[in-house]
């Protein structure tokens, strides 16, 4: 008989967004900020990246690899005949414009298309070039923000209100007490931001109702939202821009916590097309290095998505959970069988399998750490 299984253990905070493995991240921006340019590089495909606005229409999308050193070592460890690694969904999203919550551009069509993504990189331009128009006439990253924020917030407005209405005929009306809890919660949801003008993810003390509540209509404004700021290649090498200042202490003031990461389309893309010996030899003489690495770890994150890996001659796979997921059901992910019939998970350190350098040295030395309960973290 298997062994009971023990519920010990902090209780995990529930989950803003949308559960699941299968989860996107969306580039969103003004038009002509870099974004399809960004797309190519990320993902290494040819999206349309002409200089002009609404180039981009249907959103691109793409898997692009998360880059593990330890996935890298066991593939090149065990040699196996399948290799699969985690996997980053990117979406190239079309350019907002102001008044794209009203239909501006091609903003309801847009907007849609970030409603299906879970986490957004908010790309702003900070670099100077007469050849790239500018659809706002300037450069001036904290207006572009401001302008995102603001469609971003009023679509929820929109979304917002309606259900309000629908709550309030059934819930107060028609005195439906299963729903007033509801209906009050979307109250507070609309105060915040109807009434303060601020985005859902800004209050980090939504409680666990509340997050259902949330849960249920995935408003924009409760996406997560990592701020990529597109330097020239020499202000990048040379780490200054009259803006990065300005742009960090907006991002401070309205979102605070949330993570700016400049980088260089321009650098990236060049980089791109080098041998690895051209690559390494150009950084080095320009002490420089591609980001690329961290935003890409940073978007996977933001997706509150980690993974685990198996290892062994047949395969080397990396297996995708949300954050905060138990031994049992991470192991369902291999096979529902394993689940069901779950009983412990042997696991180690990829660290104590490195210096080892094999399971059964590792378990000589260390012993497995099994447990009845692991979280993944």
């Amino acid at each position: 008989m298997s062994p009971k299984k023990s519920d010990d253990g902090p209780k995990q905070a529930p989950l803003i967004g949308r559960f699941g493995t299968s989860l996107k991240i969306g580039i969103v921006g003004l038009p002509n900020v870099g974004k399809s340019t960004f797309f190519n590089v990320l993902t290494k495909s040819q999206a349309s990246a002409e200089n002009f606005p609404f180039c981009t229409i249907d959103p691109n999308e793409s898997r692009v690899p998360i880059p593990d050193e330890r996935y890298d070592y066991l593939c090149q460890f065990h040699k196996p005949l399948s290799k699969v690694p985690a996997f980053l969904n990117v979406v190239d999203i079309a350019g907002l414009v102001k008044g794209a919550h009203a239909g501006q551009g091609l903003g309801n069509a847009f907007l849609s298309h970030i409603s299906a993504c879970d986490a957004i990189f908010h790309m702003t331009r900070a670099f100077e070039d007469e050849d790239i128009i500018h659809v706002e006439g300037c450069v001036d990253p904290v207006r572009d923000m401001e302008i995102i924020h603001e469609e971003l917030r009023l679509k929820d407005v929109e979304l917002i209100g309606p259900i309000i209405e629908k709550l309030e005929k059934v819930a107060v009306r028609g005195g439906d007490k299963k729903l007033k809890p509801e209906y009050d919660i979307m109250c507070k949801i609309k105060n915040w931001v109807v009434d303060e003008k601020k985005h859902v993810r800004y209050n980090h003390e939504w409680n666990d109702k509340e997050i259902e509540v949330l849960n249920k209509y995935l408003l924009l404004t409760s996406k997560p939202m990592i701020y990529l700021v597109n330097l020239s290649e020499k202000d990048y090498i040379r780490k200054k821009n009259k803006w990065l200042v300005k742009i960090k202490e907006w991002v401070d003031s309205h979102d605070p916590g949330a993570l700016v990461i400049p980088f260089s389309g321009g650098l990236e893309l060049k980089l791109q097309d080098m041998s690895d010996e051209e690559k390494k030899k150009y950084t080095e003489e320009h002490k420089t290095q591609s980001v690329l690495t961290k935003i890409i770890k940073t978007g996977y994150s933001a997706l509150q998505l980690e993974y685990f890996f198996t290892a062994g001659p047949d395969e080397v796979r990396a297996w995708t959970v949300r954050k905060g997921t138990k031994a049992p059901q991470a192991a369902g992910k291999i096979h529902t069988d394993f689940e069901k019939g779950f009983i412990m998970a042997e696991v180690m350190k990829f660290a104590d399998f490195k210096e080892e350098g094999s399971e059964n040295a590792v378990k000589v030395r260390y012993f497995f750490r099994s447990r009845f309960n692991i979280t993944f973290r």
